[in-house]
């Protein structure tokens, strides 16, 4: 369902990605980890379209280096920050697509539909964007994400700023909307509760390239150095730190 294949992503002399490669299958979910600065948010964009690598192919949903334009329909994303827009109403951003096509007159209805998969009532879907907590609009976010039931879905920090009760509501419900919607996911996260509870496969980017990847149940366990000392937060290790 998704394929990156030797992609490569300079800025300047600085070298981002180095030769970044895997593949997801239908229906499995993917949470990519790494430091700080190592490229998942440049790989991202990428994968989505919004970056154009400097030479390496992606492929998603069967279509090879696709523009964003063309991916939308297939594609859902909740951003880091939500990403709302302030001056609509929580049903128009749920619905956002829909407001100038065929199908507006069934916008809030879909709305306020998606809004209950998230746990937000009819009530939210007039209100503004400002007006709601971060989990909320995380919340929102995600309904939008998920308004026209596309088979691939991106997940950009999803639990960041949240307190740790709000960070595991957000986690329970995109793990039980991939798997009930069968969709393909892709999250990036620093946060290794996540890590546990969303992802099938995980892969860690490191020095511009996937470093390690295989299931989610050995990322914590392996032996590999690179990975240990991320995921058990040590100072000490191969990977360079600030002392």
């Amino acid at each position: 369902m998704i394929r990156a294949n030797a992609l490569h992503k300079a800025f300047g002399a600085k070298q981002v990605l180095n030769g970044v490669d895997f593949t997801l299958d239908r229906g499995q979910s993917l949470v990519v980890i790494g430091g700080s600065g190592t490229g998942k948010s440049v790989l991202l964009r990428c994968l989505l379209g919004l970056e154009r690598a400097d030479s390496g192919t992606v492929e998603i949903a069967g279509l090879r280096d696709p523009k964003p334009q063309a991916l939308a329909a297939h594609v859902g994303m909740l951003f880091q920050g939500a990403a709302l827009f302030d001056s609509l109403p929580v049903w128009q951003n749920v619905a956002f697509r829909m407001l100038r096509g065929p199908r507006r007159a069934g916008a809030r209805a879909l709305a306020i539909e998606k809004l209950a998969r998230v746990g937000l009532d009819e009530r939210v879907a007039d209100l503004y964007p400002a007006e709601l907590s971060g989990g909320m609009q995380k919340r929102v976010g995600l309904a939008r994400a998920i308004a026209g039931d596309p088979p691939v879905l991106f997940f950009d920090e999803p639990t960041a700023g949240l307190d740790p009760i709000m960070a595991a509501v957000i986690n329970a419900l995109i793990r039980s909307i991939v798997t009930e919607a069968g969709a393909t996911a892709v999250t990036i996260t620093h946060d290794m509760t996540t890590l546990r509870e969303v992802g099938d496969r995980v892969a860690m980017l490191h020095d511009g390239r996937i470093h390690w990847q295989g299931p989610a149940a050995e990322a914590l366990t392996t032996d590999d150095p690179v990975m240990r000392q991320f995921t058990q937060g040590r100072v000490e290790g191969p990977i360079a730190t600030l002392r």
